[in-house]
């Protein structure tokens, strides 16, 4: 969205301007450092990683609670009558991280993000050893940190110590809302799972493509399909991690991705989902692009983005139209396997299973609610660190009725909480219930959208996208640019219709 010329602008919120220009460059810089340090960086470098870290995070820091900041907040309020739309909306987005930042002491976000830095090189080892043991101290150590700076930001925020973590990632969310949305997930989907399973069985089941699958081969395919969606390589590169996720800024995105020779579809799908967060980070208005109000507006939209791609566009069974093709041109696959219907079928096959990333879209809400509900017990202290390795396995039990034989597949396998990210998991399943809502509106609204799917173009999709939801910015609080783009507010009936009509044909 071009910024209007407004003149006259009250001088302090110019200045106000100048400095979160800054800030967002530090931003920009810390988030550099942690794609490296999750794909190049060698081992021995972890403590002057965290260390370096540690620092900007104090210098972004200092920059938000500096002591003219409520003085110079409180200028431009007072000259509000002067600012247009964008602007305002940039002033209370000025507001509210700076709120967040005074809220936490300097000396516990630099403690907390060096523990974390660490803690997270420590967990990539022990996971590869399925070592729960060996990264507990480091785990304890963020886990006490993080009580620590939700109770001084609860306290400052005037909320609960779980939302103020959570208001990290989705300004605004409270666990209010997410209990009333997840009950009525927990009471829908058990007996759904059930009806699938049964479909499926009648169904029979779709034969599985043979391995091995070369490596060099998924990365083509993986940047083909990429490139597909509207990701440019002039200014985009894809690299492995342990755990995908994508990074980096709009002009210089930085997706990671983890491939497996006997099955291709792992990195296909975390390539498709990792470009649908950086097709919303691209998108974001570029006038305002070092502004507050120019930043995704949080996590649950994120993820909207990201699953939109992966789960509703990319499992598609126009999509597949198109897609098949190529994969047995990459391939070489001849015969029932690489059928289009049958690959159509596998990407959609549903399956209770340990890993969350890979889970299908019917039993993935219950691998964020036993998270959900373990951070929460873990935070209140009614849960013992050492006890977390046995309150998984019976969790996984009684949600899916599986028990990981190895922490490696329990709660060893997600970065999160090793990397202090605690309170991000629930906006994954508020995402999948956004993203079914947008999709649904989007191709009510524009009925091309899934003709082109099926061939291999989603500039329909992503055009309307743009307009609704990635141009806005942080402009609008994320129910209302929800219900601008959807014409209601988040809810599990269209996440619900959409899986009856995928998994059951009705």
């Amino acid at each position: 969205m071009p910024r209007a010329a407004i003149p006259n602008l009250p001088e302090a919120y110019s200045r106000l301007e100048r400095r979160f220009h800054d800030i967002s460059v530090l931003g920009d810089t810390i988030r550099m450092l942690h794609w490296d340090q999750a794909t190049m960086m060698p081992p021995r470098g972890a403590e002057a990683r965290s260390e370096q870290l540690a620092r900007l995070e104090v210098m972004r820091h200092e920059r938000l609670t500096a002591p003219d900041m409520a003085g110079l907040l409180g200028d431009a309020e007072a000259g509000a009558a002067a600012l247009g739309p964008w602007q305002a909306a940039n002033l209370r987005e000025m507001r509210r991280l700076a709120g967040h930042a005074a809220g936490v002491p300097e000396d516990l976000v630099a403690a907390r993000s060096r523990a974390s830095s660490l803690c997270e090189v420590v967990w990539r080892e022990a996971r590869r050893n399925s070592d729960f043991a060996a990264v507990r101290k480091n785990l304890g150590e963020v886990l006490d940190l993080t009580r620590e700076a939700a109770a001084a930001l609860g306290e400052s925020l005037g909320c609960s110590p779980y939302d103020a973590l959570l208001s990290e990632y989705e300004p605004c969310g409270n666990t209010a809302a997410i209990d009333v949305l997840f009950a009525d997930l927990a009471a829908f989907l058990p007996a759904f799972l059930d009806d699938v399973l049964a479909h499926q069985d009648r169904a029979g089941a779709p034969v599985p493509p043979e391995g091995p699958f070369d490596i060099e081969v998924q990365r083509a395919l993986c940047r083909e399909m990429a490139m597909a969606v509207g990701l440019d390589f002039d200014s985009a590169r894809v690299d492995e991690s342990a755990h995908p996720f994508s990074s980096g800024v709009p002009e210089d995105t930085r997706i990671t991705v983890r491939y497996r020779e006997d099955d291709f579809n792992d990195g296909l799908m975390s390539v498709l989902h990792e470009t649908g967060h950086a097709m919303y980070e691209r998108g974001r208005p570029a006038d305002w692009r070092y502004q507050p109000v120019g930043r995704a507006r949080g996590m649950v939209m994120h993820e909207s983005q990201s699953l939109l791609v992966e789960m509703q566009a990319c499992r598609s069974r126009e999509f597949y139209e198109w897609a098949a093709s190529r994969l047995r041109r990459a391939f070489g696959g001849a015969g029932p396997a690489w059928e289009t219907e049958n690959l159509h079928r596998l990407a959609i096959r549903v399956e209770p299973g340990h890993i969350r990333v890979d889970a299908d879209e019917v039993t993935y809400p219950a691998h964020v609610i036993l998270r959900y509900r373990l951070e929460l017990a873990l935070l209140s202290g009614g849960l013992a660190l050492a006890d977390l390795p046995g309150a998984w396995n019976d969790g996984m039990q009684r949600l899916l009725g599986i028990t990981p034989p190895n922490d490696r597949l329990g709660c060893l396998q997600d970065i999160h909480w090793y990397s202090g990210s605690w309170g991000y998991f629930p906006t994954y399943t508020l995402g999948a219930l956004a993203a079914a809502q947008i999709f649904d509106a989007a191709t009510t609204a524009e009925p091309s959208i899934l003709p082109s799917l099926a061939e291999g173009d989603f500039s329909p999709l992503m055009a309307w996208l743009r307009r609704q939801v990635h141009e806005h910015g942080s402009r609008l609080s994320t129910d209302t640019l929800l219900a601008e783009a959807t014409g209601r507010p988040l809810g599990a009936a269209a996440f619900k219709a959409h899986l009856r009509r995928r998994y059951l044909g009705g």
